[in-house]
């Protein structure tokens, strides 16, 4: 019997595994929203979210996860923001360190100004759990529109990112019982 539960466990595990690796998160598309969230990481994310703005399909665009040595200036500079658009569109978020206290650092950031629609921008395989975690805090009645950015992560990523996933959903099951 034990051997059976084990069997059909592990069995659900691969499925879930397989359908995860398969079936990526994609682009939003032109979806328009109030504000977009940009979670720092790997490649495209800031670009993604600068041509958000560009496009007009965002007012505002927080950059959640920056390095704390990281200036205004120097972000500019990197990505070839004019100082207009430094100004008036585009904040850098120094409080987050990890996916959660990025959904936290959003989270507030949305209620600030207001907004009751948000593209969130990662790359497809950090989608789930990003999307999942801001979820949790983003203030009620807040629409978050999922854009992933394409790539071609790496069995090990898409393997370390699943499990992370229902960790973090198999501990909050736990904790609510």
């Amino acid at each position: 019997m034990i051997r059976r539960l084990v069997s059909l466990v592990l069995l659900v595990w691969a499925l879930g595994f397989i359908a995860f690796a398969v079936f990526l998160p994609r682009p939003a598309g032109n979806i328009h929203a109030d504000g977009v969230i940009v979670l720092t990481g790997s490649d495209g994310r800031i670009q993604r979210g600068l041509e958000t703005l560009h496009k007009g399909l965002a007012r505002r665009m927080l950059v959640s996860g920056v390095d704390g040595e990281v200036t205004q200036g120097q972000f500019a500079a990197l990505y070839h923001v004019d100082t207009a658009t430094m100004r008036c569109c585009i904040d850098l978020g120094y409080d987050s360190v990890d996916t959660r206290s990025n959904a936290t650092e959003s989270s507030a950031w949305i209620a600030d100004h207001h907004y009751t629609s948000v593209r969130l921008v990662t790359s497809d395989w950090h989608m789930r759990r990003a999307a999942f975690e801001l979820a949790r805090t983003v203030p009620h009645g807040v629409t978050v529109i999922e854009d992933a950015v394409p790539t071609r992560p790496s069995l090990s990523v898409l393997f370390t990112e699943y499990c992370k996933w229902l960790a973090r959903r198999a501990w909050l099951i736990w904790r609510q019982s």
